[in-house]
């Protein structure tokens, strides 16, 4: 495990431009920063704010003057996921959750993540269509998607055991156990692991070291990297197919019931 240290960036040289619905989008030198600045719910991610990251990603990608995306968490968490009262409270919260995940798949420029304590759910998957993630030595990744009665999402079942190997993406998606940074360093989940004090600088130095590349050698590099998507994209419809459907399952109206009533559920009754 490496775990790299370093000097702050100068902080002065950023200034927020945008407060939105628990989204701060900040942007400088061809650089849009996405933080979600929701710490008080662990960063889980409403409607509103799927649709604000979805707008930044469209505004990022036609502007030619941005060279790159940040994506961090304000707090002690990256991102708990889904806000699940938001989430089930009616269909805007998942349309508008594949709608980021569509757009964050198909995304043209390189995308930086930084990641400290918990990155649950879309936390976790969003990840896999970043291109550079530092994880705090205290980043912990769950996608606990069969916990809850659904399916995976973003891809995540193509990508996860393409990335990982099946066995360490069987025990994360099949399980839900979480993978620490050791582990996901390890897993090649991760680029390297970062001091936690210098973790937003360490990204930050990343993707302006990215934006002052050639362009179009960096896109071109990027997109043979990611190869053919065709197969992705299907992935991310078919789940997204099976994701809606398993939401109207007994097996997940048990899960989301017992998640709110704080007690285990129970999926299989004696016969």
């Amino acid at each position: 495990m490496t775990i790299i240290i370093g000097q702050q960036f100068p902080l002065d040289r950023f200034r927020e431009q945008i407060v939105s619905e628990g989204i701060v989008l900040v942007e400088n030198d061809g650089i849009i920063e996405i933080h979600i600045d929701r710490p008080d719910k662990k960063n889980a991610l409403t409607a509103a704010m799927y649709r604000t990251m979805t707008a930044a990603l469209a505004d990022a990608s036609r502007r030619s003057d941005i060279g790159a995306v940040l994506i961090a968490g304000r707090g002690s968490d990256f991102c708990a996921g889904n806000d699940l009262k938001d989430f089930v409270a009616g269909p805007q919260g998942g349309e508008a959750a594949f709608e980021f995940i569509r757009a964050i798949a198909s995304f043209d420029k390189p995308i930086v993540a930084a990641v400290q304590g918990l990155a649950v759910g879309i936390g976790t998957t969003m990840l896999f269509h970043c291109d550079l993630i530092y994880a705090a030595p205290d980043a912990r990744f769950i996608m606990p998607f069969v916990n809850l009665g659904i399916v995976p999402e973003a891809g995540s079942s193509l990508l996860a055991p393409a990335m990982m190997g099946y066995a360490k993406a069987a025990a994360m998606l099949l399980l839900g156990e979480p993978m620490d940074a050791e582990s996901a360093d390890r897993a090649g989940l991760v680029s390297a692991i970062v001091a936690s004090d210098i973790l937003l600088d360490h990204a930050r130095k990343t993707a302006a070291a990215l934006t002052a590349k050639p362009p179009q050698a960096l896109a071109i590099t990027r997109r043979l990297l990611k190869g053919d998507l065709a197969e992705l994209h299907a992935r991310i419809e078919e789940e997204g197919r099976l994701f809606g459907e398993a939401m109207q399952s007994p097996e997940a109206k048990e899960a989301f019931t017992a998640f709110f009533e704080k007690r285990v559920p129970v999926f299989r009754k004696p016969s």
